[in-house]
């Protein structure tokens, strides 16, 4: 019998078809050394059929998954579960931030044998190779892996250095086109017709308290050469004629040097980019960069705002190096170059009294519209502050004291009241009344309504026209409430508002 292993990818929000990058990067680890088969939750008609029959066949030994917050707890979980009561000798193994941050509930399961906490690229063959070889002593000495021993008690172990990326082995694209098309991952964007989606580094330099990815890095950051990257470009240009990117690093604008190489490198392409990033990061670009990059096809940057509150930035950990005005500058000079800003905002922070919270989320309400008043091209995401475990942590200490509290098992995690948490959607914190969320909603839907996302290339034309027409009194007078005659057209429409996975048409 052979000790195959499934790499599983559950299904995402809305099933986007985006190139499962989590598992290749796994995939590319034991490429040549241990068999392996992909299986995406996001093509499949039904992932679980799939994953059974492997199973059936006797080889499969090794159950993994990539786990990020959200949508795909609601496969991952259940399937995870399933596996291991019919086949109790399978070894699960999850990878992601959901486990790294939630380990002690997912260990306690019975059904999640080890957790990699970070990148896997060593991490995950040297797991497999001790189980293999029965070298159970060895696993402690493995980097970047939690598990629980036979006693009950959870162990970490030492976190390792961020590998030089340009070093690690390639993602076998190849492979994976003989499970699913590569053509299927290149979706219709705003920016092109086909579509990568792309992660050229690991980690953020930085330490912003509401950040799942903070625990995990500890504000370590490294990155590809804009050589490597571009090899890969060239690579899609050439068999799959690409005409935009999405890189979805946490920070891909870190390095300016890095950022400027690839600019140079792409500028004749004729390719279409996005990429993620901090205002305090991009501030210290010039404006010359900032054009340049523009002809180079950058089109729109996502970034983190949070908020204009100049205090409330310092409770986020990101007071001292970004300010409510930097923020207004900023969006001004993207004006200028002709870069779309997409920035988020994070309401509904903790405070002292509820009048606080509420007065807090009405002033963001106003900076929105001060932003959208000096560059109307801004694109706005809201999201309500969704506590993260970054434990010792001034604010993790505040929302603890404040009566908030984790699911303790996995099952809550999928149950109805906790299934939008990890989308910022639905917080469940004691301190947001539900008035405060209403107010938060409904001046999105109207703020969704005079200024449609540029992002949704169906919103075009009489439909753009209508919307901002019907909106354009609730949005001047202030009056947010019961905005159903904007919800109706977004729905019949099919409006898709701005997010950060908000590109993909269904």
């Amino acid at each position: 019998m052979s000790n195959k292993i499934i790499l599983f990818n559950p299904k995402s929000a809305n099933g986007k078809h985006r190139i499962p990058n989590s598992i290749l990067q796994v995939g590319a680890a034991i490429h040549g050394k241990h068999d392996y088969v992909f299986v995406d939750g996001n093509l499949e008609k039904d992932p679980w059929e799939t994953i059974n029959n492997y199973f059936k066949t006797g080889d499969y030994k090794y159950f993994c998954s990539t786990v990020m917050p959200g949508p795909q707890l609601k496969q991952a979980i259940p399937f995870s579960k399933k596996i291991k009561e019919i086949y109790p000798n399978t070894i699960t193994i999850w990878g992601g931030y959901f486990p790294a941050n939630q380990y002690k509930s997912c260990l306690n399961s019975g059904y999640v044998d080890y957790i990699v906490n970070g990148p896997g690229d060593n991490t995950f063959p040297q797991l497999i190779e001790a189980l293999e070889n029965e070298q159970v002593d060895q696993i402690p000495k493995i980097k970047n892996l939690i598990y629980q021993d036979k006693q009950g008690a959870n162990h970490k172990t030492a976190v390792e250095a961020l590998l030089n990326q340009d070093t690690l082995a390639k993602f076998p694209y190849v492979y994976l086109n003989s499970f699913y098309p590569v053509k299927n991952y290149l979706a219709k964007t705003f920016m092109g017709q086909k579509t990568l989606s792309y992660h050229s580094s690991m980690g953020c330099p930085f330490t912003c308290s509401f950040c799942a990815v903070v625990p995990i890095y500890n504000a370590k950051w490294k990155g590809m050469s804009a050589n490597r990257i571009y090899e890969d470009v060239t690579y899609f240009k050439e068999k799959h004629n690409i005409d935009a990117i999405e890189f979805h690093d946490n920070n891909f604008f870190t390095s300016k040097k890095r950022v400027l190489e690839f600019s140079n490198l792409v500028l004749n392409d004729n390719i279409e980019w996005w990429g993620e990033g901090r205002i305090d990061t991009l501030n210290k670009y010039s404006d010359a960069d900032l054009h340049l990059m523009r002809k180079a096809g950058c089109k729109m940057m996502f970034l983190g705002a949070e908020t204009g509150n100049d205090e409330v930035l310092k409770q986020m950990n990101k007071g001292g190096t970004q300010s409510g005005q930097m923020i207004k500058d900023f969006v001004k000079r993207m004006k200028d170059v002709d870069i779309i800003p997409e920035l988020s905002f994070v309401l509904g922070m903790p405070a002292k009294t509820e009048k606080e919270v509420y007065d807090q989320i009405l002033w963001d309400i106003n900076f929105i519209k001060e932003i959208k008043t000096i560059n109307p091209n801004a694109e706005i995401i809201i999201y309500l502050y969704s506590p993260v475990p970054t434990e010792g942590s001034e604010l993790y200490q505040q929302i603890l004291d404040a009566g908030f509290s984790f699911p303790e098992t996995l099952e809550e995690w999928i149950a109805p009241s906790w299934e939008n948490f990890d989308l910022r959607k639905n917080p469940l914190t004691p301190w947001l009344k539900p008035y405060m969320i209403d107010t938060i909603k409904n001046f999105e839907t109207v703020l969704n309504g005079y200024y449609p996302t540029v992002s949704d290339f169906r919103i075009r034309g009489y439909k753009k026209t209508i919307l901002k027409g019907i909106s354009k009194l609730r949005y001047h007078s202030g009056f947010y409430k019961y905005p159903y005659e904007i919800k109706v057209l977004h729905k019949i429409w099919k409006y898709r508002q701005p997010e950060i996975e908000g590109f993909y048409s269904e």
